[in-house]
């Protein structure tokens, strides 16, 4: 049975950082989704395959709706785009950003990313999931989602991904055996509690 949200999240676009803008997908990041969508050091701990331009394109379309969610258990997926060029070419979709609606009736969600390979060790990943966290904790009333517990699972192998969740606030609350590609693995799962001292 899908439960419904009250208030769909939908937030106020373009999200803009210091360097970065969040938008949902066009058709027209194709080209850039692919540079690092086929890259195997970027998916090695991402559920996503290493794709070709084919099956970039297929995830893509899927994509292209998910600038706003009304459900529980979808996904909220957004572009992460260069505004400055400094970090590189203005316009280029470096990486994307996702919250899922996980449980309504408690008020949780995941949080996921992925950034291409060229733009690591620059804080990118970290602006970008801030501010989707930014969103996911601010009150339903000021355009947010009004998330009580916002929650990422990694692989416990993947250290970067542990320290930037650590760097967000989020804290280690529990880990266990997962089959993560084919191969078991220690699942590590990172929370927010939001209002949390």
């Amino acid at each position: 049975m899908t439960v419904l949200l009250a208030t769909p999240w939908r937030p106020e676009y373009p999200i803009e950082t210091p360097r970065l803008v969040l938008r949902p997908h066009t058709r027209d990041d194709l080209y850039d989704l692919v540079e690092f969508h086929s890259d195997p050091e970027v998916v090695r701990y991402i559920p996503w395959p290493v794709r070709t331009r084919e099956q970039t394109r297929v995830a893509l379309e899927a994509k292209l709706d998910r600038g706003e969610v009304t459900a529980e258990g979808q996904w909220l997926i957004l572009a992460i785009v260069l505004r400055d060029d400094r970090e590189g070419p203005t316009g280029t979709v470096i990486g994307e950003v996702l919250l899922k609606c996980a449980s309504i009736e408690r008020g949780e969600a995941e949080l996921g990313y992925a950034l291409h390979a060229g733009y690591h060790r620059r804080g990118l990943a970290f602006e970008a999931a801030s501010a989707m966290l930014a969103f996911g904790t601010a009150p339903v009333s000021d355009g947010g989602a009004g998330l009580r517990r916002i929650t990422a699972t990694l692989d416990e192998r993947n250290g970067a991904s542990a320290r930037l969740l650590e760097r967000l606030g989020m804290t280690l609350a529990g880990s266990g055996k997962a089959i993560f590609k084919g191969e078991p693995v220690v699942e590590l799962t990172y929370a927010l509690e939001v209002g949390a001292s």
